[in-house]
């Protein structure tokens, strides 16, 4: 039985939690919502009517249907050969491929971009390295429509792996060890039991990897900003830049169209998934093994060559434009030099400054999110199921939604002194560091959820019967046994939040730079060198925490860490 006193401890829990939810995620995409249906008064002139009568906006939604499009194809392609090959069959060394594979997500799309700007193009160290450099004046091939569709495609390849890849390992092993015993082909097998049960999963990847690849901000602005090529991410970046009485409500507007598409594409994919949950006889809980004989040598190599193309091509042209002394410049014994990272570390104070920014909020957002996520998880368990289903998609709508839609909607709410305290935090690190915690409180919350709904409810029945309240059961029964699940959602909001670009594009100001901003900044200003220096070292930041989750995730539940086996 509940006393009084620990009925008032729930209580004003769950009204500080829920209230926190909401000020995080719901008030922000209501005032955006209500700026752009504002001013109907002015009837054909009003600010939304005026955007849907832009040809801009048309050329830019064609834009990224075109190029989400075409980039969620190659997703496809990459992400289920990769699933079908890593989860099925008795490939060597899985972890290591999988890792691999799983780095270009966690890499910065403004990295990945300018990883790619330096691999192609007459400017290319690597390829005048090699004597192999188009002639000067050719044109940057990834300047193009299809260079930024190639680029989404490879950054989201990952989400259809694992989209896929949680739906193979359910199939059932005893029923395709049923049909081989049958006498059914390898080949037979494939077409008539695994791509059949396996069809809605992809297709669901496919609709995470284009609402994904539609509010990329960083791959389009660093290779179509320069070509003059705009899509609706860019687009309303490039109207913030421009002056007027309606330019938010414009953007406003502009980011309302985006968000209709994205929810869409979620709505899409959710019923997909719900399609694709099978109740099959037989399951063994193990995934099935196709034994590769003498294709497994090829098949390795097949997938070295791959990985080498999409990965280690990019990051090592970005290594040798870091040590060169320009772009063009082959990398010769006389021409190698660290005078990049010098002047990153000795000459740039906005190099420091941007460091230091990234770092301070990427660490506070996620131990402010580690503190929230647990008494939010715990009381959400003990919500009915119906409750815990709406407040949790209320909390994934900042993260669903294109990070420039939810910077639009910060700015929005924050462009005016707060009432009664009346401070002002639009162009303030605090700004950024909000819409952090309300963009990743989803990230951190379901490794914590996922860690509940494992606990045995039994350990905190006998606690309660002993007296304990429910603050004293969370400290000193639930915490030590989820403490594994909460770090890790910490260090996965670090991970993201250190490099992230899309929300911090509109939200800095000078002095507030972060890594994201200072990357872009860079390259658009033509010193490109300088800002491949600090993509090499995001890049092994990067890969850094990679690992460092790798060796924690045997103590987590599974499926806490994308990449694990």
């Amino acid at each position: 039985m509940l006393t009084a006193s620990s009925d008032n401890q729930l209580r004003w829990l769950s009204i500080t939690l829920f209230g926190l939810v909401v000020a995080l995620s719901l008030l922000p995409c209501l005032r955006l919502l209500s700026e752009a249906l504002s001013h109907w008064d002015r009837g054909l002139d009003a600010p939304l009517l005026s955007i849907l009568q832009n040809p801009r906006t048309w050329v830019a939604l064609q834009n990224s249907l075109y190029t989400s499009g075409l980039g969620t194809l190659i997703s496809v392609v990459l992400g289920s050969g990769f699933a079908f090959v890593l989860t099925l069959t008795n490939i060597r060394y899985r972890a290591l491929w999988i890792f691999c594979f799983m780095l270009p997500m966690m890499i910065p799309p403004q990295v990945t971009a300018l990883s790619w700007l330096q691999l192609f193009g007459p400017a290319s160290p690597i390829l005048n390295t090699l004597g192999i450099a188009p002639a000067l004046g050719s044109p940057q091939p990834m300047y193009s429509a299809e260079g930024i569709a190639l680029l989404l495609g490879i950054q989201h390849a990952p989400l259809v792996f694992l989209a896929l890849r949680s739906q193979l390992i359910c199939l059932p092993k005893d029923l395709i060890e049923a049909a081989q015993l049958s006498g059914a082909s390898q080949w037979r097998l494939w077409i008539d039991m695994i791509v059949p049960l396996s069809r809605n999963a992809i297709f669901a990847g496919a609709a995470i990897a284009f609402v994904s690849a539609l509010g990329n901000f960083g791959i389009p602005a660093m290779l179509g900003i320069p070509a003059g090529y705009s899509v609706l991410p860019t687009l309303i970046y490039q109207q913030m830049a421009g002056f007027g009485n309606d330019v938010l409500s414009e953007v406003a507007s502009l980011s309302m169209l985006i968000a209709f598409l994205v929810l869409i594409g979620m709505l899409l994919q959710q019923w997909i998934q719900q399609r694709s949950s099978y109740s099959l006889i037989g399951h063994s809980a193990q995934p099935a093994s196709f034994r590769l004989g003498k294709w497994r040598i090829p098949t390795q190599i097949l997938l070295c060559a791959v990985l080498c193309l999409i990965l280690i091509a990019p990051l090592a042209a970005l290594m040798i434009s870091s040590v060169v002394p320009a772009l063009g410049v082959p990398l010769t014994a006389d021409t190698f030099t660290f005078a990049a990272y010098n002047e990153m570390v000795n000459n740039q104070g906005s190099t420091a400054r941007a460091f230091t920014n990234s770092l301070l909020l990427a660490s506070l957002a996620a131990l402010l999110l580690m503190i929230i996520t647990l008494p939010l998880g715990y009381r959400l368990m003990r919500l009915s199921l119906k409750a815990r289903a709406v407040i949790a998609s209320l909390i994934e709508v900042p993260y669903a939604i294109p990070g420039i839609v939810l910077a639009i909607a910060f700015i929005l709410l924050f462009s005016r002194p707060i009432p009664i305290i009346n401070v002002t935090l639009y162009g303030t690190l605090t700004l950024i560091f909000l819409a952090y915690l309300s963009c990743f409180l989803s990230v951190c919350l379901k490794p914590v959820m996922s860690a509940l709904s494992q606990l045995d409810p039994a350990l905190e029945e006998a606690a309660q019967i002993a007296g304990a309240t429910p603050i004293q059961r969370l400290i000193n029964i639930v915490l030590p046994l989820i403490s594994p699940a909460v770090f890790a959602g910490g260090l996965l909001v670090f991970l993201i939040a250190v490099n992230e670009l899309t929300v911090s594009a509109l939200l800095w100001s000078a002095g507030n730079e972060t890594l994201g901003v200072l990357i872009f900044n860079l390259d658009e200003s033509g010193d490109s060198i300088l800002a491949s220096a600090i993509s090499v070292l995001v890049v092994v930041l990067v890969a850094s925490l990679m690992a460092l989750l790798s060796l924690l995730a045997p103590r987590l539940p599974k499926g806490v860490i994308p990449w694990h086996c």
